[in-house]
């Protein structure tokens, strides 16, 4: 078993109410993307698409030490990765609502929209993006600073 599929599993667990299928299939695709070099540090569940009604997307978003990762297999064949690194996060937007909430994250490419998520989860999930994206781009601030020092 995957550490991507051990971390959502925790995640379906404490949170019921998010909405995700194929946890496994979604999982895998991002497992087979990770670097060699790359740690999860933390994984959920969501629908990746801005529809309530819209079940059928379900993806696995995992939060390694180098990125995020978007993963989620087609029923037939293949799947969709989206990879967002700290240099192309721009914001992150969580909206609470009856049940079900999203979390919006705006990057330099695209606004990846992930709904049908338990509100209790928000909290959790937006305290661990965004620490994270501060820590790294604190790094990328010194890097870049020394970049152009050479």
């Amino acid at each position: 078993m995957g550490e991507v599929y051990k971390k959502v599993l925790r995640f379906k667990l404490k949170y019921p109410m998010t909405i995700g299928w194929r946890l496994k299939q979604n999982s895998s695709v991002v497992e087979k993307h990770l670097n060699p070099d790359e740690k999860v540090l933390y994984a959920f569940i969501a629908q990746k698409n801005d529809n309530p009604l819209n079940f059928i997307e379900s993806a696995v978003v995992a939060l390694t030490n180098k990125r995020i990762l978007i993963g989620r297999k087609r029923v037939v064949i293949g799947y969709f990765l989206n990879s967002i690194t700290p240099d192309m996060f721009n914001d992150l937007k969580v909206v609470a609502g009856i049940i079900w909430g999203k979390v919006h994250i705006d990057t330099v490419k695209e606004y990846v929209t992930l709904s049908n998520i338990s509100n209790d989860a928000l909290t959790e999930i937006e305290t661990a993006i965004s620490s994270y994206m501060m820590e790294q781009k604190k790094k990328y601030g010194i890097r870049e600073k020394e970049h152009y020092h050479h």
